[in-house]
């Protein structure tokens, strides 16, 4: 299956620069609603504002607009369904700060949920300066470290990516396959030096040692360098079976080209993650990306509900912003924020997070979100529900992570990211 392109495109969003937080997040057209202020069993709610925090410019800036389209398509739906819902937007610029930023603004907009952030990095200072002591919400659709899953968080913080405990994993088993066996084959592995690289390092490292492989080299970059001829040097030592890069596109370009200079590397030898599962830096760099392959996460491709969501997509506007890694997680982020304050019958920020749990796992009937209408109407009438995305299945454990996951077996081919396989895989400890 090829992957759709990602069109180049500017979004323009309006940022009010404003300050101050809101207690709860509940939107003040709501506060002398006495449905809103309910807890739990469902209801009838007023307005649900939800805030997504976007990296419209930084190091993820090419999953910014994929992303908003995204949101915005969920806002869509959620008003077909009959829900009274509006998105605030604000750019987290892909940085902590910045991101901590987007999510103040956002609740001074009255947000009583935050979609976001993207980067862990990003994600895990934004729960704990922001969304923790506020009580607020926060559902990351690319944020994949472990780190996020020790937050102290009351039960606020929750993701619809699954995360690396299982990537590493999946990326593993892509290797093994891919290279002929694992026993005695030696994988050397670059990583950016932060929450997402060098976690994901530890659960593939593991991984990869548990199938007989061995690790060679292994090296942690800080993705604010100027140049890394010197880690590029450490990261083709020896003669190793594959290379792993665990990156962000405005930083592997610069690491790519000094892999390059060492005449060593070998990019058809290379495997990648989600970070860098990006259709515009594969356009862009093509002697870079020839040949990589790798993960990321995925739709089930025989899912109705994952195939509904791929031609709403390509149908919404603005058309010339394309399928791009993590638009199904952000849909379905924003889609959950909502079912939640219907299944609290409340907009309250602890009400919400406590139904996320129970609205996105087994228990109750699966509604798919071609059906929003009639998930809303049976969570009005207190039934419990189990939500099916268009990124699938997502069943939060209890500490708001996915319990099962859908990865694209990943490589490029004539110049774009195609899909050449799927692996189905689900929570392993450590």
């Amino acid at each position: 299956m090829k992957r759709p392109r990602l069109a180049v495109a500017v979004a323009v969003t309006g940022l009010a620069l404003t300050g101050g937080l809101t207690a709860c997040g509940s939107s003040s057209s709501d506060s002398s609603d006495s449905s809103s202020s309910s807890s739990g069993g469902g209801g009838k709610v007023g307005e649900v504002t939800i805030g997504a925090s976007l990296p419209l410019t930084g190091d993820l800036a090419d999953y910014g607009p994929p992303g908003e389209k995204a949101a915005n398509l969920a806002i869509a739906e959620i008003k077909k369904a009959g829900g009274q819902v509006k998105l605030e937007t604000a750019d987290n610029e892909t940085t902590p700060q910045g991101a901590v930023q987007a999510a103040r603004e956002l609740l001074a907009k009255n947000a009583n949920c935050i979609s976001g952030a993207w980067a862990s990095t990003d994600t895990i200072p934004t729960a704990r300066s922001v969304t923790i002591p506020e009580g607020i919400p926060l559902i990351s659709p690319s944020s994949t470290s472990s780190d996020i899953t020790k937050l102290d968080d009351n039960g606020t913080v929750y993701r619809t990516s699954p995360t690396d405990n299982i990537q590493g994993p999946a990326l593993a088993d892509l290797i093994e396959k891919s290279i002929g066996g694992a026993k005695g084959k030696t994988v050397n592995v670059g990583a950016r030096d932060d929450a997402y690289g060098a976690g994901f390092v530890d659960f593939f490292t593991k991984a990869w040692e548990d199938k007989g492989g061995k690790i060679g080299a292994s090296v942690l970059y800080d993705p604010t360098q100027p140049s890394y001829d010197s880690e590029a040097q450490q990261i083709v030592a020896g003669n190793p079976d594959a290379f792993v890069i665990v990156d962000f596109p405005e930083t592997f370009v610069k690491v790519g080209p000094a892999l390059q200079r060492t005449g060593k590397w070998d990019s058809t030898k290379t495997f990648i993650t989600d970070g860098l599962a990006d259709d515009t830096l594969v356009a862009d760099h093509a002697d870079l990306m020839k040949g990589v392959r790798g993960t990321a996460p995925g739709t089930p491709e025989e899912g109705a509900a994952s195939k509904a969501f791929d031609k709403a997509y390509t149908a919404a506007a603005p058309k010339d912003v394309g399928r791009q890694t993590f638009d199904a997680q952000t849909f379905d982020s924003v889609v959950l924020c909502y079912l939640a304050a219907v299944a609290a019958g409340s907009t309250d920020g602890a009400d919400m997070a406590a139904q996320l749990q129970d609205v996105s796992g087994p228990g109750g009937k699966k509604y798919p979100w071609t059906d929003l209408s009639g998930a809303v109407k049976a969570l009005e009438n207190g039934q419990d529900i189990d939500y099916v995305g268009a990124a699938g299945e997502l069943d939060f454990d209890d500490n708001g992570d996915p319990s099962v996951g859908t990865y694209d077996e990943l490589q490029v081919k004539g110049g774009a990211l195609e899909s050449t396989g799927q692996i189905q895989a689900s929570s392993v400890s450590g």
